[in-house]
């Protein structure tokens, strides 16, 4: 079924959007601050808006991709008066509580409202592989799931407004991490001759295998919840030692100590206070906030 949809922001993952909802038959009405951005979505069938205002009046469903939050204040802050009946769905990065903060401002307006987490690129949006997190009043999102979906499979995380983007900002806390390490030891291994070209392929087998690795001692998110941290396998100790060799083999060519540092600090933290002996996730203990399951932030 066709439905309206107004798109605002036309960056990569924006565009990717409009094209995928092009194809599934929608009609796409868009909007950007550099309009020049929408000529091939135009060609492509989508209407360019003169203004936000017009650009919110011509569909019931509003879908931002934008930077931030305060991006949707900039734009949509002439179209207020646009926004009454219309469901804005929020597929901007910020954190939860700004998303918090934008569904109340956008209900002030009457509109209804979701909060969306992308989880892949841009090349991606539309595919199998494609899924979105999504928080906020059920029923919106099921309102909204035939064109929504056409982006990625809908993931329903509850009513709060931030827990979308909690989620996304813990996905991209691994991801961001693990590319930093991965360029971190690939300056490691540049420092003994082995080059870039070699190095990524090499170090990639450890990430792709790091889930199969993490099943075999056992669900560690049970282990979490259950405070249970048994060490049969990988100890704080024996993790830590790993950490204090990763640190000492960056110093002693030059290469920034400063991540691997972060992950010493953890382990330190844990040994010091009796864990040695305990699975290498305890060290979540001193992540949590001072007194919210017993973590305390390790001292640098």
């Amino acid at each position: 079924m066709s439905t309206p949809v107004t798109l605002i922001g036309l960056g990569p993952m924006g565009q990717a959007m409009v094209h995928t909802l092009l194809r599934e038959g929608h009609q796409v009405t868009v909007w950007n601050r550099t309009p020049s951005r929408a000529a091939d979505v135009v060609a492509a069938g989508a209407t360019l808006a003169a203004t936000p205002a017009d650009a919110v009046a011509a569909s019931k469903l509003v879908i931002l991709s934008l930077t931030d939050y305060q991006a949707m204040y900039d734009i949509l802050g002439s179209a207020t008066e646009a926004l009454a009946g219309r469901t804005v769905v929020n597929l901007s990065s910020d954190s939860p509580e700004r998303t918090r903060e934008g569904a109340a401002w956008a209900a002030g307006h009457g509109a209804r409202f979701l909060t969306g987490g992308v989880m892949i690129p841009a090349p991606m949006v539309g595919t199998e592989a494609a899924y979105v997190y999504y928080s906020g009043p059920a029923e919106v999102l099921e309102d909204a799931r035939e064109p929504l979906a056409a982006i990625g499979t809908p993931r329903y995380l509850g009513a709060d407004p931030g827990l979308a983007q909690l989620m996304y900002q813990a996905n991209l806390d691994v991801f961001l991490t693990s590319l930093a390490s991965l360029l971190h030891a690939t300056a490691l291994l540049e420092s003994g001759g082995v080059g870039a070209t070699s190095a990524v392929p090499e170090l990639m087998r450890t990430l792709a295998g790091i889930s199969e690795m993490l099943s075999v001692g056992g669900n560690p998110g049970v282990q979490i919840e259950a405070g249970e941290h048994p060490g049969h396998l990988s100890t704080v100790t024996m993790m830590g030692a790993t950490a204090d060799h990763i640190v000492a083999a960056s110093d002693a060519v030059g290469v920034d100590s400063g991540l691997p540092a972060a992950v010493q600090a953890y382990y330190t933290w844990a040994r010091d206070h009796g864990h040695g002996g305990d699975n290498w996730t305890r060290i979540i203990d001193a992540m949590r906030p001072q007194g919210g399951s017993g973590g305390v932030a390790p001292q640098a």
